[in-house]
């Protein structure tokens, strides 16, 4: 064999082999690359919470753990769902501003559905119709109706409804709001406020437990009012969570975890 043939054969040889490893290499990290852009993590929605509006969510003292009526809800939607999520507490001033700039996915917390909020963010379909109750100190007989509360001072919770209530009334002496309303009923029941206005059942529950034998409830409830959970503007997620909550309610499973929290089921 002339050197011209071996030499020829000796290149066809040499770029073959380079041809089998480079084909190798490449499938090699293509399925390397493959195996990352389809592995994803499934999305942790998060929700924001006020957690200091019992019985709707608040933190247990023995366990640590967040719980109550909102908490539950949630709970529930999120298996019918098969959707993961985390909660976030915050103040409930800071819940609509953390939707709009979309820092959190999901609100629920006692949030009165409102044209004003409505602007900024979507609810879901009502979920507890609700009510404002007055408190007083168990002593008071001045304070019987909303009427009464003229000339006198308000203890109610910076940016709930009940502010804007009682802002609305004429001849409120001061309407004293409280980033906490459990700050507020304390500061009732040490005379720093004539009255404190805010959303019927966590009235209830607060002289049902902490404050009872020292206020009570006045009058009816005013202002019917119903919950929603709030979302971004065009969030898909309240679909899914209107889905699954109609489904709910349907089923019984909403009017039991209902009267877990309330005592009975809802009229």
């Amino acid at each position: 064999m002339s050197l011209r043939k071996i030499f020829v054969l000796t290149v066809v040889m040499l770029l073959t082999l380079g041809l089998v490893v480079g084909c190798g290499g490449g499938e090699q990290a293509n399925t390397d690359n493959g195996g990352q852009d389809n592995a994803s993590e499934e999305k942790v929605y998060v929700a924001g919470v006020d957690t200091s509006f019992v019985p709707f969510e608040y933190r247990d003292e023995d366990s640590g753990e967040y719980v109550g009526f909102d908490i539950d809800m949630l709970a529930e939607i999120a298996k019918r769902a098969g959707i993961k999520y985390e909660l976030k507490p915050m103040d409930f001033k800071a819940l609509i501003p953390s939707l709009v700039t979309e820092k959190i996915d999901i609100a629920i917390a006692g949030m009165t559905i409102k044209p004003k909020r409505a602007e900024k963010v979507d609810f879901s379909i009502p979920y507890y119709d609700s009510g404002m109750l007055i408190m007083v100190r168990e002593e008071n007989t001045d304070i019987k109706s909303v009427e009464d509360l003229k000339g006198k001072v308000v203890g109610t919770k910076t940016g709930a409804t009940s502010y804007d209530f009682i802002e609305s009334i004429e001849g409120v002496k001061q309407n004293k709001p409280f980033p906490n309303i459990t700050d507020a009923y304390m500061t009732l029941e040490q005379g720093g406020v004539d009255a404190a206005v805010h959303d019927a059942p966590n009235v209830l529950y607060y002289i049902k437990t902490k404050g009872e034998g020292s206020v009570k409830s006045v009058g009816k409830i005013m202002d019917g009012q119903q919950y929603g959970i709030a979302f971004p503007k065009g969030s898909e997620l309240r679909d899914v969570v209107d889905e699954e909550l109609q489904g709910m309610m349907d089923d019984g499973t909403y009017d039991a975890i209902y009267e877990k929290w309330f005592g009975k089921k809802p009229e």
